[in-house]
């Protein structure tokens, strides 16, 4: 139990920062290198990209290896049609992108082509949520896991660091048919040390704790696990899961660590309505009583983004480590 006084004195004298984290990568900078090291390790990868190489980073397997990076132009849904071709022809074709363009432009052709057929097609924008920054709301895309998720066939990857988005790369690479693989083009803080033991359909904890379920993804479960040491300095223990999988999902993982702590709070730089926090709610309205004290949903509250500072953002739509804790802290007082 926690101690109600406790809470409420947190709320008027909040807790230092804690530590910072080792080095920040941008995810996206996982993915041009990945490819040319899985064509390296012999593996039949191909890139076709919509003039933007250089900021998704496929540029650097058309660097080393440029019979294998095709730049279709200004043409997101060509650039889905070549993929599924080469796909056919026996290749492993990724697409490169922004996740508002990869994702929402060309949509029909994931739908139809890609997934329908179960072709091995990944998709792999980048530039996908708030953290876009200045680039404002329209380039913002906040429903692309939405989006994704509910298409048949199709895995869904949020990977939270520049190693785990090796991983992720890796496993669309390695796993036949449609995989999406969310990636964002701020830098974000590294939690892992190397690449292995991630899996479709798994979750990884990266603390444990009893009070609650922090559940994150992406450039958020860096926030989570900021916000957990912050409620430890006022006696909260904090369990902070990465959901590296969307769709599977880890569900056996999770309903454990929701049937230990009673409450759970999703964490994600997407919309709240069909991402994370939608997934979370159906897995628990189908396992009642796993979360007694229920879940609460933390991520952009059915809205567009807008331009600012990456930092000035986060804090404004309440995802940055301060915000989480004050949400906790409130509901647990």
């Amino acid at each position: 139990m926690i101690e109600q006084d406790s809470v409420a004195r947190d709320l008027t004298a909040r807790a230092s920062l804690p530590h910072t984290f080792p080095q920040r990568r941008a995810t996206r900078q996982a993915y041009g290198q990945t490819l040319v090291e899985l064509v390296d390790e012999g593996l039949d990868v191909v890139a076709v990209d919509a003039d933007l190489s250089c900021s998704t980073t496929t540029a650097c397997l058309g660097k080393n290896y440029p019979e294998r990076l095709f730049n279709v132009g200004v043409a997101e849904q060509n650039m889905i049609g070549v993929a599924a071709g080469l796909s056919l022809t026996g290749k492993i074709a990724f697409t490169g992108s922004f996740a508002v363009f990869a994702s929402g432009r060309a949509y029909d052709q994931i739908r139809n082509t890609v997934c329908y057929s179960r072709l091995n097609v990944k998709i792999a924008p980048s530039h996908a949520g708030i953290s876009v920054g200045a680039d404002g709301g329209s380039h913002q895309m906040l429903e692309d896991i939405a989006l994704m998720r509910v298409l048949p066939n199709m895995r869904v990857l949020v990977p939270a660091d520049f190693i785990s988005a090796q991983a992720a790369i890796r496993l669309a690479a390695t796993s036949p048919g449609p995989f999406y693989v969310r990636l964002g083009r701020a830098p974000v803080a590294t939690l892992y040390t190397n690449h292995k033991d991630f899996a479709p359909g798994h979750s990884r904890c990266l603390r444990a704790g009893t009070d609650i379920s922090l559940i994150a993804c992406g450039a958020l479960v860096e926030q989570a696990l900021t916000a957990a040491e912050l409620l430890a300095q006022a006696g909260i223990s904090a369990e902070v899961i990465d959901a590296f999988s969307l769709k599977p999902l880890d569900t056996e993982g999770i309903l454990a660590s929701a049937r230990k702590t009673g409450r759970v709070l999703s964490c994600e730089e997407h919309s709240v309505i069909g991402g994370l926090g939608s997934a979370l709610a159906e897995l628990l309205a189908e396992n009642p009583g796993i979360a007694p004290h229920g879940l609460k949903r933390v991520g952009v509250q059915d809205r567009f983004g807008t331009s600012g500072a990456i930092d000035e953002l986060f804090s404004v739509f309440g995802l940055d480590a301060q915000s989480l804790y004050d949400v906790v802290v409130k509901w647990l007082r």
